[in-house]
């Protein structure tokens, strides 16, 4: 088959569509034929040698795909050749054909095609996992969104209306954030000339966000803090603004918060299967409705991944950019 490849780290350039070996669907596995791929932040900082696959799992970038499935391995029920399904990986997915355990694999959501489904894994199940499986966002409370416009952004918008919360975002710029409001977010910040601290709590009549998702990380720590409410849920997912902050432990403690970091891609296949069976339980129906979609920006064939890199490292983008087999 062939993949994108990584020969040495570097810039977009370093992408290389090579000839690789097939991959083979071991004791629990499926083996798809892939149709598209999403991009991820996660994929730059791969393809620049900062953040390596975890042990035994592809060593080409591709955090999720969609495809078909061309064999099962032994052990594995409830799946056959030729379904139709999209995956969350913890690699491989941009590539021709890409081997994953079967409870990360999701049947193809209802009116959606092929190419669209695979912008749908990694942001379903972290928006899940992390806003309504850690910090219980319940209806009527307020979600505060960093990166509204990303693609966990859009889907974290769309879920959280979903389920009857009000939503607030900050975005680059007033066309990022119109995206936003067609999604269905209530309270806009345009983080470039709005402090969100400010925003967010004359939005809620001083009381803040009972639940913010931040994808920043230390540059927002101390910020996110004061934009809380009492008994609010902080949940770091990314680390865009630095990986180190001081924290008021006062702060957080007189509004009894919590703060909570998690990764993806790392955890045990028992977590990530646990994950995305909530994900095919709550998410899945909603798609089915046409409550939430997946929002893709554009789409490019796969050996344009370098071109795709350049776009999410420049922002230029709302939603998911696709890279097509």
């Amino acid at each position: 088959m062939r993949a994108i490849t990584i020969p040495e780290p570097g810039g977009p350039e370093a992408l290389v569509w090579a000839e690789v070996p097939d991959p083979q669907p071991a004791e629990g596995e499926v083996l798809i034929e892939v149709a598209a791929s999403a991009v991820n932040r996660a994929d730059l900082l791969q393809r620049q040698g900062f953040y390596d696959p975890p042990p035994g799992s592809s060593p080409y970038p591709g955090l999720e795909c969609s495809g078909r499935i061309a064999a099962v391995g032994p052990g594995v029920h409830g799946w056959a050749a030729g379904d139709e399904v999209c995956a969350l990986l913890a690699g491989g997915g941009y590539a021709e054909k890409v081997a994953v355990p079967a409870g990360q694999v999701l049947p193809l959501p209802p009116g959606l095609d092929l190419v669209t489904a695979a912008a749908l894994p990694e942001v379903a199940c972290t928006v899940w996992s992390n806003v309504f499986m850690i910090a219980h966002l319940r209806p009527g409370e307020t979600l505060l969104v960093h990166g509204g416009a990303s693609g966990i952004g859009t889907m974290a918008i769309q879920l959280a209306k979903a389920v009857g919360a009000r939503v607030a975002v900050t975005a680059g710029g007033p066309e990022k954030l119109a995206r936003c409001a067609e999604l269905g977010a209530d309270v806009l910040i345009d983080y470039r000339e709005q402090d969100f601290v400010q925003e967010i709590r004359k939005a809620t009549d001083g009381k803040g966000a009972d639940v913010i998702l931040d994808i920043i990380g230390a540059k927002y720590l101390q910020r996110n803090v004061k934009a809380l409410a009492v008994a609010g849920r902080l949940a770091i997912i990314g680390l865009q603004g630095g990986v180190k902050a001081e924290l008021n432990l006062a702060a957080l403690l007189s509004k009894r918060a919590a703060i909570t970091a998690t990764g993806l891609r790392a955890r045990p296949v028992s977590e990530k299967s646990a994950i995305v069976a909530a994900v095919r339980e709550h998410v899945w129906p909603l798609i089915g409705n046409g409550q939430v979609r997946p929002i893709v920006d554009r789409t490019l064939p796969m050996p344009e991944a370098a071109e795709a890199h350049r776009i999410l490292e420049a922002s230029a983008h709302v939603g998911k950019v696709v890279l097509t087999v």
